[in-house]
């Protein structure tokens, strides 16, 4: 289990070595974020920040394993050093340069079969968030990719990763590129708030703005059992999502490739592709290529 991380006198993160080395990237003020967004009959329990850890996930899901943490429980890291996406991918990224952190949830009054929507719920969350806090357009590849246009461009800004944590929990972990700048790119086809033209870099007013977004759409999916569509994630998920209407091609489990046009996200929030061959198939993992327009 990774510490917590001892407060400043202005409750901002410990500062680490260089803590001042790059003025427009201040450390978070855990303080005020706790006094944000934890509240009585709210969602969020606690808010943490480190310094730094490995990642944010592996570290929610050992302490949710462990025993004696609420729904609610928020864990926010400076730096992760081993951070992972879909299919166990890693990803770094310079200190304060982004927002990375986790949430720990517990939908017990939602059917399993309904969790699948956790990542799709948590991308529309962030999208919304961040068009509001950031003034940025963020846009959604099926499952779990962030969006934005950099130059005309669409570029990968963030990524979104659940697991589950015990017999009735989830742990959603969002890393978000933030001030990324361009000769920090990881790869060419990533890209950042600042470089789309946030209107705001403050990662403080950014992590409330998403955080709260994501209580106010886990709150209304989980009042209605987890129902897509009652709740309206589904046709809001649709809305957003610059995967639908695109060519594509899903590389499968099993070293099958599926190529086809995105029509339709289902009920079980499978992405729907019309092949050649005149048949609909629903892809429920895999990789999702987005190719030009044929």
């Amino acid at each position: 289990m990774t510490p917590h991380a001892e407060g400043t006198p202005d409750g901002r993160s410990e500062p680490g070595p260089g803590r001042w080395s790059d003025l427009g990237r201040p450390p978070l003020n855990a303080a005020g974020l706790r006094r944000g967004l934890v509240r009585a009959g709210g969602l969020w329990t606690q808010v943490d920040v480190v310094q730094r850890t490995g990642s944010t996930n592996s570290d929610l899901v050992a302490r949710a394993d462990a025993g004696g943490l609420e729904e609610g429980a928020v864990l926010v890291a400076e730096e992760q050093t081993a951070a992972r996406g879909r299919l166990d991918r890693r990803w770094t990224a310079p200190a304060r340069s982004g927002l990375f952190f986790s949430v720990l949830l517990r939908p017990v009054e939602v059917p399993v079969a309904r969790w699948g929507w956790l990542p799709l719920l948590t991308g529309v969350a962030v999208a919304t968030g961040l068009s509001r806090a950031a003034g940025v357009d963020t846009a959604l590849k099926w499952p779990n990719d962030l969006l934005v246009t950099v130059g005309g461009e669409e570029r990968k800004a963030g990524g979104i990763l659940a697991e589950r944590a015990g017999d009735d929990g989830v742990v959603i972990g969002v890393g978000i590129n933030v001030s990324l700048r361009d000769d920090e790119l990881p790869v060419p086809t990533a890209g950042s708030l600042a470089l789309a033209g946030a209107v705001s870099t403050d990662r403080d007013p950014l992590l409330r703005g998403v955080l709260r977004s994501l209580e106010d759409w886990y709150g209304r999916w989980r009042a209605v059992g987890g129902d897509p569509g009652a709740s309206g994630l589904q046709e809001t998920y649709a809305a957003g999502c610059a995967t639908l209407g695109r060519v594509v091609r899903a590389e499968l489990p099993g070293d099958r490739e599926l190529v086809g046009e995105a029509v339709a996200v289902d009920g079980d929030g499978r992405l729907v592709l019309a092949t050649g061959e005149g048949v609909q198939e629903p892809v429920g993992a895999g990789d999702i290529v987005h190719l030009r327009a044929r």
